[in-house]
């Protein structure tokens, strides 16, 4: 068997090695019923108690209040985009948006196809560097909700505190949920694609509020109708099984591990750790201001596109692997999601020591 590397890849990301190791136990034989994991009906007590497992796991780690259904749907969080509004919003009606990168962008134009979007702020001239302060914005006293992306995964920037306002939260938590503590009543929805800190790719999480299941439309399809998963139990048509049997274990594994209070303290020395070797030295350079900083992902700049291609083919060599920056920035990047090991996080900042002494501009 070939050896683990350190897998910085911004999703599908690094799974915790237990949980991998229970997973290939139970796609052969699920807990000793003959019966692959696979090939195990969605319909069958032993899939119900995983799916059971699931929500309540989930509910338990991030303090999910009363009054909330925990949904696992397919589609990816790029779905959501056009989910949300077109659950929430009437044609009449208009929503908040900030813009903030990549996937707030792609969910604006997504919106806009059944409401009125309102931008009040975006850093797109600036190439999504930060998240804006409270005071940087006002949002439109007849909006239904406000829109924003909590860790964008691309620019390496997350909101450190949620907006303050009485309007009702929307949020794509899809790379940093679990990652820190969130006061869920604050939320009106939050969703979240699995692979980055909750599994594999293949399910997304929808926490929704009981009141916004009776705003969707009769007119729209049964199967995008978040109504329709809450009174099936996630259940109305076949679930991706393995996907939540993995996001189980992986909810099994954080609260073994202390739970969302003890993982943010591991995260938090993790960033710092990189973010120390980045401030160090001009030799790499930030994408993120400061204040707006992501926890789960740096992205950053060497000082010439050549020695950023050398950097990450000899951090690749050495076992460091997935380093290199999204398409549409370049540059560098390492995820550091919750199942990222902090001793992975230290080799690579060893290694952008000695890159930087080897390698000078």
């Amino acid at each position: 068997m070939s050896q683990r590397v350190c897998n910085f890849s911004a999703g599908p990301a690094t799974l915790p090695h237990e949980v991998l190791i229970k997973t290939a136990e139970d796609i052969v034989d699920f807990k000793g019923t003959g019966i692959g994991l696979m090939e195990m009906s969605h319909r069958s007590p032993e899939f119900q108690n995983v799916i059971d497992g699931a929500e309540q796991l989930l509910r338990e780690l991030m303090h999910i209040p009363e009054g909330y259904q925990v949904l696992f749907l397919q589609g990816g969080a790029s779905s959501q985009f056009f989910m949300v509004p077109m659950n929430l919003l009437s044609a009449t009606q208009k929503a908040s948006y900030l813009n903030t990168g990549t996937w707030a962008k792609k969910a604006i134009a997504e919106a806009r196809l059944f409401g009125t979007i309102e931008v009040p702020f975006s850093s797109e001239e600036q190439h999504y560097n930060r998240v804006p302060s409270q005071q940087e914005y006002r949002v439109a006293d007849d909006s239904e909700y406000l829109y924003l992306v909590s860790n964008n995964t691309i620019f390496g920037t997350q909101f450190q505190e949620f907006p303050d306002t009485e309007k009702m939260l929307v949020c794509d938590m899809s790379s940093d949920i679990l990652s820190r503590p969130v006061d869920v009543s604050r939320f009106g929805l939050i969703f979240a694609g699995a692979q980055k800190n909750l599994g594999p790719a293949g399910v997304t999480v929808v926490i929704v509020r009981d009141d916004l299941l009776a705003r969707c439309p009769d007119n729209i399809p049964t199967m995008l109708k978040y109504r329709t998963h809450a009174n099936k139990g996630s259940m109305f048509n076949t679930p991706p099984c393995s996907a939540i049997y993995v996001v189980y274990r992986v909810l099994e594994w954080l609260k073994e591990l202390g739970g969302v209070e003890e993982i943010e303290k591991i995260n938090r020395k993790k960033a710092a750790i990189l973010y120390q070797v980045i401030d160090s030295t001009a030799y790499y350079r930030g994408h993120a201001e400061k204040k707006s900083r992501s926890q789960m992902n740096v992205a950053f700049n060497l000082p010439t596109p050549e020695l950023e291609a050398k950097f990450i083919a000899a951090a690749a060599a050495q076992g460091l692997k997935g380093l290199k920056g999204h398409r549409s920035i370049g540059g560098c990047r390492a995820s550091i999601y919750n199942a990222f090991a902090l001793n992975g996080v230290e080799r690579l900042a060893a290694f952008m020591n000695r890159f930087a002494d080897e390698n000078p501009a």
